[in-house]
């Protein structure tokens, strides 16, 4: 194909830090992003050509949004497959992944009886509507991750059941219809930035480590401190993944390693995520650069290694919600190895995702990392991290 510039304009259904990171990697290549999104001035308002101001599924904002672009994709999984499809159609504009590929991902079991259809390890897994269902499945299970179906996200919507007599509390709390899935006593999670390019291309960047506590992504670490053969398990359970998925883009495939060594896949998200922003200083070419070169069926980018890298998370401090404010910035600033993501966000909520560190290692190691260097640059990411603060102290 004939590329030039200036280039084509891109429609993300969404505007949060994913779409600010977005049009942080594109402005450079001569692209232009609008994005829409209920909240005004939303966090990539500053830094994309425009902001539609509308819900996610407000038909109006959204064939608006066709009608000004060439290409069209998502950051979110709250935008709806079906109005993207219609707009897609009506106005001639691809919308990259396949609507379709959205809406099976959406619902936590359909996505889950997808990809064991397809042969995809899993956990076990059921569909669950009553507590007394729940009751049943926790003792066959001898616990289980109760999961809302649809719209959870940073550990809402994921609850923990040991015990049958919390099943109606933890379904009150999940909103219902859910689906349980065993309890894995694994050895850590990881993830595979999947990406599928024009043509079927497939590349994946570096199997990820991934760190959470009460179900929120705190820390990343890359490559994953994983043996040889769980990598290369998870490099192939995430080739099939793509395979599996319709619609070309960056797809973040979140897994666990159990204690045996097995890889199993826990979900996908089909847009850039949380696990994959260290390859903005860490790999040869973003997640997010990657994502729209794919969308909009450019050539992809490498996605070699370039240094090892440990991404952590900034996350609200506060006790309840007030104007963020975040402190001590001045510490990474001073660190030669970090570098600081500010998300946008006017307000800082308790744990809410309002930017990342990277910290990275020398160039010299990204052939061959060890565990113990890995485990430096973690405690150098933490210790920055957790150096900055919203609270007036």
């Amino acid at each position: 194909m004939s590329i030039t510039l200036p280039g084509p304009t891109l429609g993300v259904v969404g505007g949060g830090q994913l779409g600010r990171m977005m049009g942080e990697a594109v402005a450079r290549l001569g692209v232009e992003v609008v994005v829409l999104d209920p909240t005004p001035d939303c966090p990539a308002a500053p830094v994309v050509s425009d902001q539609i101001v509308g819900d996610f599924d407000d038909p109006d904002a959204v064939h608006e949004l066709a009608s000004r672009v060439d290409a069209l994709t998502f950051e979110i999984e709250l935008a709806d497959p079906d109005l993207l499809a219609e707009a897609s159609a009506e106005h001639d504009v691809p919308v990259q992944p396949d609507p379709a590929t959205l809406e099976t991902i959406q619902d936590k079991l359909v996505q889950k009886e997808a990809l064991a259809d397809a042969g995809i390890p899993v956990p076990e897994f059921v569909a669950v509507a009553t507590a007394e269902g729940l009751e049943r499945v926790v003792e066959e299970f001898g616990g289980v991750m109760l999961k809302a179906r649809e719209g959870g996200y940073d550990g809402r919507g994921n609850v923990p059941v040991e015990d049958p007599d919390d099943a109606a509390d933890a379904l009150d709390e999940v909103g219902g219809n859910a689906m349980a899935e065993e309890l894995l006593d694994f050895e850590r999670e990881i993830a595979v930035m999947g990406l599928k390019g024009a043509d079927g291309e497939t590349r994946t960047y570096p199997v990820t480590e991934t760190i959470h506590r009460e179900e929120i992504l705190r820390e990343s670490v890359a490559p994953a401190r994983a043996d040889d053969a769980v990598v290369a398990e998870a490099e192939s359970v995430a080739g099939d993944v793509l395979e599996f998925l319709d619609g070309r883009g960056v797809y973040g495939i979140e897994l666990f390693e159990t204690k045996e060594g097995v890889v199993l896949v826990n979900e996908i998200a089909p847009r850039p995520h949380n696990s994959g922003h260290w390859t903005i200083e860490g790999a040869r070419t973003s997640q997010f650069e990657n994502h729209v070169r794919a969308v909009l069926g450019w050539p992809l980018g490498p996605t070699d290694l370039v240094a090892p890298a440990v991404t952590a998370n900034v996350l609200g401090d506060v006790d309840e919600t007030e104007p963020a404010m975040l402190r001590n910035v001045e510490t990474v600033f001073d660190a030669p190895d970090a570098d600081l993501h500010w998300y946008g966000k006017d307000d800082v909520r308790p744990l809410r995702k309002m930017g990342h560190l990277t910290a990275t290692a020398g160039r010299d190691d990204a052939d061959a990392p060890g565990d113990t260097d890995r485990d430096a640059l973690l405690s150098r990411a933490r210790e920055l991290r957790d150096g900055l603060t919203f609270r007036d102290v």
